[in-house]
């Protein structure tokens, strides 16, 4: 500001002179145009760096996915605004260490079309921060060594027992971008067959179920895991594996007009799912009637409070998913 108005009183002088100095006062706006030009650039510059930096480690260009723009409280790890075609999708709190998400936040939207073919992608900033935000997909060939540190790659899920269970399902959005850019590595966890398939995948239809028929204005998701309690287990030695998958909704406007059995699943509903069939039932007891291949995989739905209880247990910390959990919708 001080050298703007050092430049206009400049120009005042030089309008007083004689018309024999009337070149300097030309060669003056000239100057004062191009410092304008000269610092409009280096503004616009450092937005679009801003934009792209701040892809990973700051959730604020994508606080938007979360309830009052409140992510989630108590856990450690690294934010990861989830950037597909220059387009902000939904929100992750990534852990280096695990090579894998803590959650995923995201707006729920009802889908409309098929699922579109998992095209795998990776997040080029965790491995170089300077680089493009947006998702990249994996190319056929050798890995950059430093991805491969930073983060899962498609070799570790091969010929493992493991799937790659989505966190923010392409299931729970409308457009095929939104659909898409949920097959990014930072957005999944190994997860056995039984539960990706079985009981999992229909707490998901039925989220999609009843989001789509009540919820009257926006949904937010939050869906993350529960790590084992002592040493978790690895593919490759790489990934960690956890125990149980959790998920909770946040639905602030809704049709009150509910069924009798779903007056308890809004404006807040939550659920845990086993990861691991030898575990314990202290959290998800296990249907002995279940279909075989789908037994010890259980999802058991609570309240959100309750969800909130065994999070803190498990991390020896609060742990609080919604902003007063989603208290103005009651």
């Amino acid at each position: 500001m001080s050298c703007f108005l050092s430049l206009s009183r400049a120009l005042v002088l030089s309008s007083c002179r004689s018309r024999t100095a009337s070149w300097k006062k030309t060669n003056l706006l000239n100057r004062f145009c191009f410092y304008c030009q000269a610092s409009l650039l280096v503004l616009v510059s450092s937005a679009a760096w801003s934009l792209c930096a701040a892809d990973v480690g700051d959730f604020t260009p994508c606080l938007h996915f979360f309830y009052k723009s409140w992510p989630p409280k108590g856990l450690d790890g690294t934010p990861i605004c989830q950037r597909y075609n220059n387009s902000y999708c939904f929100a992750s709190l990534y852990s280096r260490p695990r090579r894998s998400p803590w959650l995923s936040g995201y707006l729920y939207t009802a889908p409309t079309g098929k699922r579109p073919k998992a095209n795998w992608k990776y997040e080029p900033q965790l491995a170089y921060p300077e680089a493009d935000g947006n998702m990249m997909p994996f190319l056929p060939g050798p890995m950059d060594l430093k991805v491969v540190e930073s983060q899962a790659v498609e070799l570790d899920y091969i010929n493992s027992t493991f799937t790659r269970g989505h966190l923010n399902p392409s299931l729970h959005h409308r457009t095929k971008a939104r659909r898409s850019a949920t097959f990014t590595l930072t957005n999944v966890v190994p997860q056995k067959t039984g539960s990706n398939d079985g009981p999992w995948e229909f707490l998901e239809q039925t989220v999609n179920e009843s989001l789509s028929t009540y919820c009257l204005g926006e949904a937010y998701i939050v869906t993350g895991i529960i790590p084992y309690r002592g040493k978790d287990p690895r593919i490759k030695n790489r990934v960690a594996v956890p125990e149980y998958m959790w998920s909770a909704y946040c639905c602030p406007e809704y049709n009150h007009s509910l069924p009798e059995e779903l007056k308890d699943t809004f404006p807040t509903f939550a659920a845990i799912g086993r990861n691991d069939q030898n575990s314990t039932e202290e959290i998800v007891p296990i249907d002995q009637t279940a279909k075989k291949q789908f037994r010890g995989y259980d999802v058991r739905p609570m309240s959100l409070k309750t969800l909130e209880m065994y999070l803190k247990d498990r991390f020896n910390t609060v742990i609080t998913v919604f902003y007063e959990q989603c208290a103005e919708a009651n």
